[in-house]
């Protein structure tokens, strides 16, 4: 069954000597060779505490880079033409609602309509503190904040009231050019209570975990979800990533990983989100690779 490919930019510049100005590099290769979407993934900042990290091992250290990705985004956006751009995950309680909305109706503009706005609450307490933003209710916080940039993407003027966000009368331009507004992609745990947020304001769901047998009930739950809310379950995205399977000379081997594609197909999964840093251990590696993963969406 043919899925979408994304890829990751966590690393890349590994593959450009370190060079963080080369993610444009990066994302025109990726759309040469076809590939549905590029992500990249968000920190503000970083405390010291990564052990506190809830999914395993944290696979780097507080003094990774982690460029802005908005930023990173947009630069991407005005050398390419066609592949989408999104966030895995875009810790969005930290940026206020309406720069929020600002911001990804801007790029959304800037892109012709190729954002897809991948949103979590993070994990990192301390995030929060430096950002002067409570830690705690954080997913009400992003409920209200992402209420309020639908309706500064739909209404001028706009008014809003929530318990954290509100506003009256007040007008924000340019608007999204993708009708509806920017699509949401949420970074968070399938509970009963999140699907109805989903199903309420999304378009698509970012599991954390990578076993399929883990997915297909969350998708079956969004997609009563969407039931519920009177939505078509067929519109519901998933983008979820693979296990890396390991060769016997311990290398990650792509083979066997991209084994596991229809597995996640069948658990409801439309498009595989893959991070080149696992399988490419230099840049002459990266076309190959590429040019084999975009195959999937045959």
């Amino acid at each position: 069954m043919a899925v979408r490919v994304a890829v990751g930019l966590f690393g890349y510049q590994n593959f450009f000597g370190g060079d963080l100005s080369k993610a444009v590099d990066f994302a025109r290769i990726a759309e040469g060779e076809g590939i549905h979407l590029v992500s990249i993934t968000d920190h503000v900042v970083m405390g010291n505490r990564t052990d506190r990290y809830p999914y395993g091992p944290f696979p780097v250290g507080p003094e990774w880079p982690w460029p802005e990705p908005m930023v990173v985004l947009s630069a991407i956006a005005a050398t390419t033409s066609r592949i989408r751009l999104s966030m895995s995950v875009l810790i969005a309680p930290l940026r206020s609602a309406v720069l929020l909305a600002k911001q990804a109706a801007t790029l959304d503009v800037m892109s012709g309509g190729r954002l897809d706005l991948g949103v979590g609450v993070g994990w990192q307490e301390e995030e929060y503190t430096a950002s002067g933003v409570p830690f705690e209710k954080r997913l009400s916080r992003m409920t209200d904040q992402l209420r309020a940039c639908k309706v500064l993407w739909s209404r001028q003027p706009a008014s809003f009231a929530s318990p954290t966000v509100s506003f009256r009368d007040i007008t924000q331009v340019p608007a999204p050019v993708q009708p509806g507004g920017v699509p949401l992609w949420f970074g968070i745990a399938a509970a009963e209570h999140n699907c109805r947020r989903i199903a309420e304001l999304g378009a698509g769901w970012v599991p954390i975990s990578v076993d399929p047998g883990a997915i297909a009930p969350g998708v079956a739950k969004l997609r009563a979800a969407f039931r519920t809310a009177g939505r078509d379950p067929a519109e519901l995205g998933v983008r979820a990533g693979l296990r890396p399977r390991v060769a016997s000379d311990g290398r990650p081997d792509l083979e066997a990983t991209l084994a596991q594609v229809p597995a996640m197909a069948e658990a409801g999964v439309s498009c595989i989100e893959l991070q080149p840093t696992v399988f490419c251990r230099e840049r002459a590696d990266l076309v190959p690779f590429l040019r084999r993963v975009a195959k999937l969406e045959g």
